[in-house]
């Protein structure tokens, strides 16, 4: 086992670079029988644990004071039955490796979000999604999970075997113990075909159902200061499979979508009053395009602009009316807003801490670039989301607490029961834990 005391540059920051900490020591394992020796250890001493992958969450949900897990040597596929049509991977692989060596293999997940830096195990236990009109987020495609306890237990589970555990670690927050590894659903991989293109504002908002109902797959950005959309539609094809272009991928995906995009946050930062004119034109800058290539090329996308965000999922019927009064405020504001407001869709879910746990959802993300001041924005934002009984995203920016949350999820008190029974002395907590979740 390595271990990296903190010292003096031992301070650890997240992908934005908006949350820090300095733990008392990182520690990288390389088993689990390691991992649960650092959980003995470590409860001995006194001091809380953490495990952190690739700080692709806005809040402090991994940052401690106390012994920081790092699982880089945790990674790599277990086992693959195709008879059960499952893989099993270690907690710390990037979905981009697990993408990658599903493909060679001829599978895939049903659906994920829109990037693939994050490990398995952040990014199930935050709830991480894309959008999908019947397939839901990456944790609810777990069929099993391990998970280190605060007594050192490894505790395996699954709907047959500790399946209140299973239950609720699918997305547990880091609050239940450390997951070492998870179970997935697979299928044969399949082909994908994206259709974006230009839509406006009130078109977009007024077909919103059906644009829904008739894609496996449908999400838009919406530009503030325009009334201008880009819409998304992925839906399964036959094939044959027809990328973009070398060049004119590379044209959409890097020189406009990230390049051209962080030179026109960089002087809107400065110039906040060009902000209207760059989204106008930002736009249109983006034109329709039709691809057809396999589930994680369609799916994800290179996301190299820092930025701060916030998400929130209200019931889907709400969407469109949140949306609209988002817009209102910008327009009648005096922000000034360089990112376009991202909309996505999930089918309900049975998982207790599931944003969309119990109902048909809808996801409304709003982001800044970093170093950019976020706070007013957000706080309008969020005071709309949650009038309609929005819940925030547990890896997102938002200024929730456990007694707004326990009224949002009608599980929510099934979760921190079972909390108090696996870590009844908080090893694993923090103080973003107990905010949302209570003491």
């Amino acid at each position: 086992m390595t271990e990296t005391y903190a010292t003096g540059t031992g301070t650890w920051r997240n992908w934005a670079g908006n949350v820090t900490a300095r733990p008392t020591r990182a520690v990288s394992p390389a088993s689990v029988e390691e991992l649960a020796e650092v959980v003995r250890r470590a409860a001995g001493e006194g001091l809380r644990v953490k495990p952190a992958g690739t700080g692709h969450s806005f809040t402090a949900a991994a940052a401690t004071d106390g012994v920081l897990i790092r699982p880089d040597l945790l990674t790599g596929v277990r086992e693959i039955d195709r008879t059960a049509m499952t893989v099993t991977v270690e907690a710390g692989t990037p979905l981009k490796r697990l993408n990658t060596a599903l493909a060679r293999e001829g599978l895939s997940l049903t659906n994920m979000g829109d990037i693939m830096e994050q490990t398995v195990a952040g990014a199930t236990s935050t709830g991480t999604h894309g959008t999908g009109r019947d397939s839901a987020s990456v944790a609810a495609q777990i069929r099993a999970l391990e998970l280190v306890t605060a007594d050192g237990t490894v505790l395996r589970c699954s709907a047959d075997e500790h399946a209140d555990v299973f239950a609720a670690a699918r997305i547990g927050l880091g609050a239940l113990g450390v997951v070492t590894a998870i179970t997935f659903a697979v299928e044969p991989v399949f082909l994908l075909t994206a259709r974006e293109e230009p839509m406006p504002f009130d078109r977009v908002t007024a077909e919103f159902d059906q644009l829904v109902a008739e894609n496996e797959h449908f999400e838009f950005y919406w530009f503030p200061h325009t009334g201008n959309c880009t819409t998304k539609r992925n839906n399964r094809s036959a094939g044959p499979a027809a990328p973009p272009g070398r060049v004119s991928g590379w044209i959409e995906d890097e020189f406009l979508s990230n390049g051209v995009f962080q030179v026109a946050c960089s002087v809107g930062r400065a110039f906040p009053g060009s902000i209207p004119a760059i989204a106008g034109m930002s736009s249109r800058a983006l034109s329709a395009r039709s691809y057809t290539d396999i589930p994680y090329k369609v799916f994800t996308s290179p996301r190299r602009v820092r930025f701060v965000e916030m998400e929130y999922a209200l019931p889907r019927e709400a969407a469109v009316e949140a949306l609209r009064e988002v817009r209102a405020m910008v327009d009648r504001s005096p922000l000034r807003i360089s990112f376009p407001v991202e909309v996505r869709t999930a089918p309900s879910d049975d998982i207790a801490l599931s944003t969309a746990s119990g109902r048909e959802t809808a996801y409304i993300a709003v982001h800044m670039y970093r170093g950019t001041p976020y706070q007013a924005y957000f706080t309008a934002v969020e005071r709309i989301m949650t009038g309609f009984g929005g819940r925030p995203h547990w890896g997102k920016i938002h200024t929730r607490d456990a007694a707004y949350l326990s009224e949002a999820y009608p599980r929510f008190g099934e979760f921190t029961a079972l909390r108090d029974r696996l870590d009844p002395d908080r090893l694993f907590g923090n103080d973003y834990l107990r905010r949302v979740l209570g003491d």
